[in-house]
């Protein structure tokens, strides 16, 4: 694939000499259907536009006239044309294509999934430009397009909505391939304007035909005309190639040019052009159309055993016959039809062994691993192993930035290989990896189910389990990751580099059941290896595992101790680390952070830990990354900024295609949406995080328990909220329970206590007396252990010292709770005095956090107290004007007024691309606009009357209720 100028396709250069390029003709309604979406990108929104059509309709011709329309009109177009053998390709041709002209670009992070890196790399290109001039992204032959570009296809159009970016996309209707598919799928979900490109009218094709011809052709050419259905290109080539004697001889046998076989006409036309070149320019073209649409004469020559030299008068014939063109570095066929008539007039056993012969010739000059997989994929075996080889490497280069595409190719190598070669379970093996990091885990498994039945060697079995275990335990299965752990782990003869990753991720999995004790025994002698290794990552791996060990068992100070270390040691390494979330160190730690006194550090760490996943290519990891924001932006009382985080969570696992977004994103949704009172939308999230393969019932299943509980509560289902927490929490072991940050663990027992399940109540706080408040968590721990006492004994003096206790400790909605618990144990004694300014300074502190609904139960209960309240502003359900952008919203705008791209302004507010993003999104839809124009135009209009939001750091203006 390479980026191109369609609007240079079929004009002026050598091989058109013959004739101009015809006029556009019969598309004036697909013309204006594509100026008005050019309107709609002037206008500041972007438009998407797929052009659909048979091979020959004219899509590249189209393309071109909306190029040039478009360069008039000041736009900034990127022009991207496919070759057929850029489907086994491991770049991105639109990101060549945005390169800077002056030679510099941003390189990619060497890492095994580039996706979300490359997603952001072209997506601040196109940003950047957008923001100088309107952009057009042209890419032609798109059913070839490399699997990355497709990628990105599918996903930037919608990321990149309110930019001022056309996509068009010219497709043939035809296209087979999956990828093609999924991409014309996502793009008709967007709303993408269809233009298909049918068959012209005769009238039509007489004026092209006229304007080849420089005046009307002949009667005979007319009825000839006919038999092309309509097609201008076939219509072109049969004005070109034919004489008039070619006319009269063909006017008595039209049965080969009609409708239902213009194929065998095509071909007879390019056939009688071909009659009448030498025999060296024949021959040069039939090598060349095996070689491609373009091709090297160079390489040409070889194939033909000649000199370059003594072919020079052969390019001359085919140029002159309008059969090829030279505008380029490479000669090329005119249109791709006029070589597919070429190579299928060829015998098949001549194009079997033409393709492999080109595989070798090129793979002898170091050509593209994609363009030799094309020829070998083309001769369709047998493969040798130099072929094999080559192919290997093109599916590994692939599977970075598209590893369903990636997949695919390894298990069609597969198929070529005889049963018995082991380099075929390899390929299987590789196939059921990539495919899991896809949403195609069921494939992925039944790939393994069919592979284990085949004989395997004890290392490719335990490999292929391996495997196996890691997508079931990525899918939140973590028993039956176990299963293919264990059978893989009693297999004789495995090298020890390989048995010890089997136990690694035994002991990991052990972490996620719950079952500390077993982890600990499985890593053992594991650890204690470990920190004899000389290679650092290995001892940063044992470091983190300690660390979950410790923290699971309630030792918190131990479990920061190791985490801190970990993540220190794994700066300095000079490779990025390769550990699945949670394992990452600085995500680790903030999952450790958030159940300490320092939960103040937390942001921090994900912002600069984040900052260096992106950088060190592990995009794959962001949606955790995300995730573990929420969970803590949730603790500090920011539910606006959680339920954004939660949402960028979810949007960008959607974007790489991750079978199952992180649950406890879902479940901080339903809990924002619980605190504020929708509860209709907290049942949708919960909804959603309990479908798919695997519920992370055991890693994840108490932050859904939890929101699953909060939800019956705010039902008023009491027992149903009981017994959820029952289900989840039962027993003494706090592993568990520490899965959720302290602020959390209070309301378990608060509500088992209301549902009439004592038993539980005494059984968790008996399990959390086990953390000990040690240096680092002895404020937070030691308040909530202080409100667990208090609730389970309605002593107002241990409520008091948790109120005390949470004042300083950073969590608003952990003291609005004791505040609460202490005001309804006054009240239920009659101390309306104490009461009453503890539940206002609940209220107070509920409605700073955005929690309207608990906002107004608490003022329900001082109204019973006779103290008159203000009604509660409830958070609504579809805000909309200026006065319900959250505060975080209000400090994008001025930004973007500023002309910031998105990337710009998350490196102005130190947060991510996504979270602004999920912002935009936001304020896009409370002020009812579709664009960063709209939005500047808004600002300033309300910048006049004295109501502008604010720059970041400045005063904030007070909105003004009731303004449009």
């Amino acid at each position: 694939m390479h980026s191109t100028d369609p609007a240079c396709d079929d004009a002026g250069g050598r091989g058109n000499r013959a004739a101009g390029v015809p006029r556009l003709r019969g598309r004036d309604r697909e013309i204006a259907a594509a100026r008005a979406a050019l309107d709609v990108v002037r206008g500041g929104r972007g438009a998407c536009v797929v052009v659909e059509g048979a091979a020959g309709v004219g899509k590249s011709r189209f393309l071109a006239e909306l190029d040039g329309t478009a360069r008039r009109s000041g736009f900034d177009v990127v022009p991207v044309r496919a070759d057929e053998f850029d489907q086994y390709a491991a770049g991105a041709a639109l990101q060549s294509a945005l390169q800077p002209s002056d030679g510099s670009r941003r390189v990619l992070a060497t890492a095994d999934d580039q996706r979300l890196l490359l997603l952001d790399s072209i997506a601040d290109a196109l940003e950047e430009r957008a923001q100088h001039a309107p952009v057009a992204v042209l890419v032609d032959d798109a059913q070839w397009a490399d699997p990355a570009t497709l990628f990105v296809l599918r996903s930037l159009p919608g990321r990149l909505a309110a930019a001022r970016i056309l996509w068009v996309l010219a497709v043939r209707a035809d296209a087979e391939r999956p990828i093609v598919a999924r991409v014309r799928e996502d793009l008709e979900r967007l709303g993408a304007r269809w233009l298909t490109l049918g068959p012209l009218p005769q009238q039509d094709l007489q004026h092209i035909a006229a304007d080849v011809l420089g005046s009307s052709p002949s009667p005979a050419l007319a009825r000839l005309l006919r038999g092309v259905a309509g097609n201008p290109f076939l219509a072109i080539e049969l004005v070109r190639g034919f004489t008039d004697t070619d006319l009269a001889r063909l006017e008595a046998d039209e049965t080969g040019l009609l409708p239902g076989d213009v194929p065998v006409g095509f071909r007879r036309s390019v056939a009688a052009r071909l009659d009448r070149l030498p025999e060296d320019a024949l021959h040069l073209l039939q090598i060349g159309s095996v070689l491609g649409r373009e091709f090297d004469l160079g390489t040409a020559a070889r194939m033909m055993g000649r000199q370059v030299g003594s072919l020079l008068s052969a390019v001359d014939s085919a140029l002159d016959a309008g059969l090829l063109s030279a505008d380029g570095p490479r000669l090329a066929f005119r249109h791709d039809l006029t070589r597919q008539a070429v190579h299928d007039n060829l015998p098949p056993a001549v194009r079997t062994a033409l393709h492999r012969e080109a595989a070798d010739s090129l793979r002898g000059t170091g050509a593209r691993p994609a363009e030799v997989a094309w020829h070998v994929v083309m001769s369709g075996g047998p493969v040798d192993d130099h072929s094999v080889t080559t192919l290997t490497t093109a599916v590994r280069d692939m599977s970075s930035s598209a590893p369903d595409a990636a997949a695919d190719l390894a298990q069609r190598i597969a198929g070529l290989l005889p049963p018995h070669d082991r380099r075929r379970i390899d390929l299987l093996t590789d196939a059921a990896e990539y495919l899991g990091r896809t949403r195609r885990l069921h494939e992925a498994l039944d790939l393994v189910d069919l592979t284990l039945p085949e004989g395997l060697e004890p290392p490719q079995e335990a490999r292929l389990r391996l495997v196996a275990a890691e997508i079931q335990q990525a899918a939140g299965d973590d028993a039956a990751a176990m299963t293919h752990l264990e059978r893989a782990l009693d297999l004789p003869e495995l090298p020890s580099g390989l048995r010890v990753r089997l136990l690694k991720t035994k002991a990991t999995g052990h972490v996620y059941l719950g079952d500390i004790a077993a982890a600990e025994r499985t890593g053992t002698g594991l650890v204690e290896a470990s920190y004899g290794s000389d290679d650092p990552a290995v001892v940063v791996s044992a470091m983190v595992f300690q660390s979950q060990t410790s923290f699971h068992r309630g030792h918190l100070a131990r479990a920061l101790e190791l985490a801190e270390t970990a993540t220190r040691r794994a700066g300095n390494l000079p490779v990025a680390l390769h550990l699945r979330p949670p394992r990452i160190p600085a995500l680790w730690l903030a999952t450790v952070l958030t159940s300490t006194d320092r939960l103040a550090d937390t942001g921090r760490t994900l912002r600069e830990g984040q900052r260096d996943a992106e950088a060190q290519g592990l995009g794959w990891s962001l949606p955790h990354w995300h995730a573990a924001r929420a969970c803590a932006l949730l603790e500090q009382g920011a539910l606006d900024d959680a339920a954004v985080e939660a949402e960028a969570s979810i949007a960008v696992a959607d974007e790489l295609e991750i079978a199952l977004p992180d649950p406890r994103a879902r479940a901080v949704l339903a809990l924002v949406e619980t605190g504020r009172g929708d509860l209709a939308k907290a049942r949708e999230h919960l909804g959603a995080a309990g479908t798919g393969t695997g519920t992370h019932t055991h890693r994840y299943g108490p932050w859904l328990s939890l929101a699953r509980a909060c939800l019956a509560d705010a039902e008023g289902d009491d027992g149903a909220a009981a017994a959820v927490l029952a289900e989840g929490f039962a027993g003494q072991d706090p592993a568990r329970l520490l899965v959720l940050p302290p602020s959390h663990w209070p309301g378990i027992v608060r509500t088992a206590l209301r549902g009439g399940d004592p038993a539980l109540a005494e059984s968790v706080t008996a399990a959390l007396r086990g953390v000990a408040a040690q240096e680092g968590s002895r404020r937070v721990v030691g308040a909530v252990h202080a409100h667990l006492d208090g609730l389970l004994r309605g002593d107002t003096g241990a409520l008091g010292a948790a109120v005390d206790g949470y004042r300083d400790a950073g969590r608003p909605l952990a003291l609005a709770a004791a505040c609460e618990d202490l005001a309804e144990l006054a009240a239920a004694a009659g101390d309306t005095a104490s009461a009453v300014p503890s539940f206002e300074e609940a209220a107070r502190l509920m409605s700073a956090s955005g929690a309207g609904r608990d906002q107004e139960r608490v003022r329900g209960r001082l109204r019973r107290l006779g103290v008159r309240t203000a009604p509660v502003r409830p958070h609504p359900a579809d805000p909309h004007g200026w006065e319900d952008l959250t505060e975080s919203e209000r400090k994008l705008v001025p930004l973007v007024v500023e002309g910031l791209t998105n990337r710009a302004v998350a490196d102005r507010l130190y947060v991510s691309v996504h979270t602004v993003n999920t912002h935009m999104k936001h304020i896009f839809a409370k002020l009812g606009i579709n664009s960063r124009v709209e939005l500047t135009r808004l600002a300033i209009e309300r910048g006049a009357d004295g109501d502008m939001p604010d720059r970041p750091g400045a005063p904030a203006a007070v909105p003004r209720r009731g303004d449009p």
